[in-house]
């Protein structure tokens, strides 16, 4: 009378693998579930007595008595119904255990059915890691379970198919094809007219993973840039395009392709965004855009229109690369090493820089305006450049511009080199390096340190902002296919630095 099925669970972005014992004594009928069940896994009794009915089975009237262990480990979703209906029909007799242990998912319908649910990628990895080598579970999960090797994948369209599965009376359903997401939003920057400079500045990011500010007035090509980025970057190996698609399918975005995820992720969120979205959280916490963004760009348009509160989430990922979220029900760690890209207008009407339009603010509302981005926060940023408005000539020239494919072959060159470099260590780009690497790989020669002394004098330099320098630098001799760092590396570097408005005074800001 008693039966043990494996289960799983999702955690954060991370799978759990949860014993479900099911227990039937001869009392009063009743259905009882412990071991911390959220509301979803409570509200199982009743699907899972609706579809057992409904598939032509015998629901036992006998008192069952369920436990999901581990007992202190929170239970949340619907993935654990076909479990429970599986582990109440083995241990009512009507279903022999089989041999060979498998990892059983899915939600249940009330007609028996079975409906596709969330985070398969990360429960089928644990499982795996478990030693568990066969999952049970909807066909519509069916891909993305596939993308994990080593497992022998079952799937079934309802709980009669599921019983036959596992007695052997009939063959899982054929498991749907790998299918790979394809990214159809990419601009080209042979697209854009112009801006030669904020070209440049963005191989420079791309080739380093550098965070990057653009300045300049509205329809000047700010968010044409940004959305070109994607196409620069190299794409994903297989190691970041499984962690990738694991925190899509954790948040529930895969939706019911199970589409290996093979480009970098672009997330553009709205400025109303708030603080647990964009970090992550909630009351049952999920990943947040800056972890939707991991491996890729998170791109934050018209930066002063967010909340200041909103933005100092920001500083923990920038720096760590990981967010941490501390709830009731425990802590969640999410991945989040992103390439942040941002754009703002260099006042309130957009005009301050604009050498043909006069500017309506005055300096407070200037000021108030660029004051809405802490100091701290722009410290932690790698490049700023100026986008200025397009003139008549560059937006009616019908020279083409250098394709992205070009520029992402230099940016793929350039990143070859950092992996070979980092070979030995944790880190895969420039961008990622700690002060020990940046005293190994970001050695000066004298005029290259005379030239910083003047810049952190100059600009009134961090000694954060002072290793970015050293970091872009770096970045830039690798685009060149350069081991040491050339003075003239250092003075680009050091030019993008230069259009901080923090870096100056208020005078020199607003002038």
């Amino acid at each position: 009378m008693l039966a043990r099925v494996s289960g799983c669970t999702v955690v954060g972005i991370e799978g759990r693998t949860v014993d479900v014992e099911v227990f039937l004594s001869s009392q009063l009928p009743s259905f009882d579930i412990v071991g911390l069940p959220d509301a979803a896994v409570r509200e199982a009794k009743d699907r899972v007595r609706a579809a057992v009915k409904n598939s032509a089975l015998d629901f036992p009237q006998q008192r069952i008595v369920v436990n999901l262990a581990p007992a202190d480990l929170k239970k949340e979703g619907p993935q654990l119904d076909l479990a429970l209906a599986i582990g109440i029909l083995q241990a009512s007799g009507q279903l022999e255990a089989s041999g060979k242990q498998t990892a059983i998912l899915g939600e249940l319908a009330l007609d028996g059915s079975l409906r596709p649910v969330r985070g398969v990628l990360p429960m089928v990895l644990a499982a795996r890691d478990a030693g568990i080598r066969s999952v049970l579970l909807p066909v519509e999960n069916g891909t993305e379970a596939s993308l994990v090797g080593e497992m022998e994948i079952n799937c079934a369209a309802s709980l009669g198919e599921s019983v036959a599965v596992l007695s052997g009376r009939a063959k899982a359903r054929p498991v749907p094809p790998k299918a790979y997401a394809v990214n159809m939003t990419e601009a080209d920057l042979a697209q854009v007219k112009g801006q030669e400079g904020a070209k440049r500045a963005l191989e420079v990011a791309a080739a380093g993973g550098h965070s990057l500010l653009m300045t300049g007035p509205p329809g000047s090509g700010k968010t044409m840039l940004a959305r070109c980025m994607p196409g620069i970057l190299p794409p994903l190996n297989e190691e970041e395009s499984l962690e990738t698609t694991k925190i899509y399918s954790a948040a529930g975005y895969l939706k019911n392709t199970g589409a290996l995820l093979n480009h970098r992720p672009f997330r553009s969120p709205h400025h109303t965004i708030s603080s647990p979205a964009l970090c992550g959280g909630g009351k049952h916490p999920r990943p947040g855009e800056v972890s939707l963004s991991h491996n890729g760009v998170l791109f934050l348009d018209e930066l002063p229109e967010f909340r200041r509160e909103t933005l100092e989430v920001l500083r923990q990922p920038l720096e760590e690369g990981t967010v941490t979220v501390a709830r009731l029900q425990g802590t969640y760690t999410y991945p989040a090493r992103f390439m942040l890209l941002a754009s703002m207008n260099p006042c309130p009407c957009g005009l301050l820089s604009d050498p043909a339009v006069q500017c309506v603010c005055s300096s407070w509302q200037v000021q108030r305006y660029r004051h809405k981005i802490s100091g701290p926060l722009l410290d932690r940023m790698d490049l700023f450049i100026e986008v200025p408005r397009l003139r008549y000539e560059e937006v009616t020239c019908g020279r083409s511009s250098e394709p992205s494919s070009a520029v992402a072959a230099r940016v793929q060159g350039a990143r070859e080199l950092q992996r070979l470099r980092f070979e030995e260590d944790v880190i895969s780009h420039n961008a990622q390096m700690g002060p020990q690497h940046v005293r190994q790989y970001c050695l000066l020669d004298a005029a290259g340190r005379d030239l910083m002394r003047h810049a952190f004098q100059r600009l009134h330099l961090s000694a954060r902002a002072y290793d970015r320098i050293l970091k872009v630098a770096r970045t830039i001799a690798d685009l060149d296919g350069e081991k040491k760092i050339a003075t003239r590396h250092l003075a680009e570097a050091v030019g993008y630095r230069g259009n901080n408005f923090h870096s100056s005074s208020p005078a020199l800001a607003l002038s």
